[in-house]
């Protein structure tokens, strides 16, 4: 075992405090990461308020991992010492199901063991990626490019991945129109990806505030959902809607704006439960889906698209004794747009 520093979440809203953690040892194919950075995710704030459920305390966030193998075990042969790595959301499942064996390892029948807090297959808590240090089997980490910054790196852990992969899965590319619904952490990864795919590129969001960025970052069209007009002008747009957005929608409205066999697919998750009209659905054969993370090796793929295309996260770097202020300035959208915390700082 050994002992890192961390920051933990000691209680439900409770705000984060420096502490240390135990680490097991590294076994036979594990890998010892020395973290370097890690992003702060609207995920880490839903669950160290317990805005989905129950949780596990003391809490220690962070699914959002960039580092460099610092020790392996006997039996690796994936990494060697000095290798910049990443962890995303997950750390094992049970490798057994056809989901795992297809690469889908985030929809494992059994569960997937979450970066932080879950429980390990050993029983034991997981704690995530705001600490110094992390042990992971080499099966669930991931090899950074060199043509990507590590802090700029580590949010695609999570946001990237979390778009790379429905944009990937529903055919996102040329001669299809996408809307990203959201522009914040998770948005504006959506925005570079599709536009890397080469598809034509709308963002819908709340205000034109960030147009600018949008536009720059990728983005074709930009509209504000608080116009009226904007439901009317692209009613029946769009083959494909990604929504980030964490909080209750008017989905009526939204499949609205779908083609027909067009589908809306959810990457935010609201903490509270959504009403819908299915007629909004029937009347076009259109999709409502859902996506999570992807699997290890779409993950990977993603890190290698994104180093092939030479972008990463639009980043804020920030020191761990301010996490408790990023964390609300989150929750006022006042970030762009994702938050990576400097672990030497911890």
């Amino acid at each position: 075992m050994t002992t890192v520093a961390a920051y933990a979440a000691p209680a439900a809203k409770a705000p984060l405090e420096r502490t240390t953690i135990e680490r097991r040892a590294v076994r036979e194919f594990d890998v010892l990461i020395d973290i370097k950075f890690a992003g702060i995710c609207h995920s880490d704030i839903h669950q160290a308020r317990e805005g989905w459920g129950q949780a596990i305390f003391p809490m220690v966030p962070g699914h959002e991992i960039a580092g460099v193998v610092s020790e392996v075990g006997p039996g690796v042969t994936r990494f060697a010492v000095g290798d910049r790595v990443g962890v995303g959301c997950m750390v094992d499942s049970c490798r057994e199901c056809d989901n795992c064996k297809a690469g889908l390892e985030q929809y494992c029948t059994g569960g997937a063991t979450m970066t932080y807090n879950g429980v390990g297959r050993d029983g034991e808590p997981t704690y995530g990626g705001y600490s110094e240090k992390v042990v992971v089997d080499e099966n669930y980490v991931v090899r950074i490019p060199d043509g990507l910054k590590l802090d700029e790196a580590a949010p695609l852990l999570c946001a990237g991945i979390t778009l790379y992969s429905p944009l990937r899965h529903w055919n996102a590319g040329p001669g299809k129109k996408v809307a990203i619904l959201g522009m914040g952490g998770l948005g504006h990864m959506g925005v570079k990806i599709a536009h890397a795919l080469g598809a034509e590129v709308t963002v819908l969001s709340q205000s034109l505030r960030k147009q600018e960025d949008g536009l720059k970052l990728g983005a074709d069209h930009y509209y504000a959902t608080s116009d009226p007009k904007t439901f009317e002008e692209l009613r029946g747009s769009f083959d494909l809607i990604v929504s980030t957005v964490s909080a209750p929608l008017d989905f009526g409205m939204y499949l609205s704006l779908l083609k027909s066999d067009g589908a809306l697919v959810n990457v935010g998750a609201p903490e509270e439960p959504i009403s819908l009209n299915l007629f909004s659905l029937i009347g076009g054969r259109k999709t409502l889906a859902g996506s999570s993370i992807g699997g290890i090796r779409e993950t990977q793929e993603m890190l290698d698209f994104c180093a092939e295309h030479g972008f990463g996260a639009e980043i804020e770097l920030v020191r761990a004794d301010e996490i408790n202020e990023a964390y609300e300035r989150v929750l006022a959208s006042d970030v762009r747009y994702r938050f990576v915390i400097d672990v030497a700082t911890i």
